[in-house]
């Protein structure tokens, strides 16, 4: 009987280390275990990090390259910046190698809205012109602000999952690149997906949480969302 427990104590321990072990793994993007894994449109391939992998034998330069960076983007829209991404849809080599790209062009007085990249830390560059940048902490940090005012050559840090944003307080345009620890960090701009969700979060709701009026919370939804009224 004595030895029954005693196994059985062994067998939750070993379970116990091992859920632990996998949950620390689990949390990060696992190690490629090939040279690389270009992503490729062939439901016959291999299925890896959300892309099929083309055949290695018919991988090419191309595949881990594209142009266009030195081309400013388009400013002219309601917040006066453009962002163009190079992640793995502009290059498909980059799939289940964890890193991307992005170059954010801003007219005088742009922003890169409050936003948050759920799957990736952000590393910004300023090259041309005046930023203001910052980044909130999670509640358990009290939602602290991190700011700071950047000039060519300035370098800053948006920790994974934290709400950041840029803006040109300078009078000439500006333009930054920024590399992220992913190859598809994916973007939720908050008054977007708040204002703009798709079907539209009750008007009541969002007043309480956001302490308005329901008929200012109906305004910003009809500002943000094409599809007005369609609730629920």
């Amino acid at each position: 009987m004595y030895n029954m427990k005693g196994f059985l104590r062994f067998l939750v321990a070993k379970v116990t280390l091992l859920a632990l072990a996998s949950s620390f793994v689990s949390c990060y993007d696992p190690s490629p275990l090939q040279d690389f894994c270009v992503a490729v449109d062939d439901a016959n391939g291999v299925f890896v990090n959300g892309k099929f992998c083309k055949d290695p034998k018919y991988v090419k330069a191309e595949d881990f390259f594209t142009s266009g960076l030195n081309i400013a983007g388009n400013t002219i829209n309601r917040v006066g910046s453009n962002v163009t991404n190079v992640n793995v849809d502009k290059i498909p080599g980059l799939n289940t190698l964890g890193v991307s790209l992005v170059r954010i062009d801003f007219a005088p007085g742009g922003q890169n809205p409050p936003h948050t990249h759920p799957r990736a830390t952000e590393i910004l560059v300023v090259v041309e012109g005046t930023l203001l940048v910052g980044f909130v902490s999670s509640n358990q940090d009290n939602n602290r602000l991190f700011s700071k005012i950047l000039y060519p050559g300035d370098v800053f840090v948006f920790p994974i999952g934290m709400i950041h944003f840029q803006v040109n307080v300078g009078r000439t345009n500006a333009v930054a690149f920024a590399g992220l620890g992913s190859q598809n960090p994916g973007t939720i701009t908050i008054a977007d997906a708040v204002f703009g969700s798709k079907p539209l979060i009750m008007p009541e709701i969002l007043a309480k949480a956001f302490q308005l009026d329901v008929n200012v919370v109906r305004y910003l939804e009809a500002r943000f969302s094409s599809n007005f009224g369609g609730h629920y």
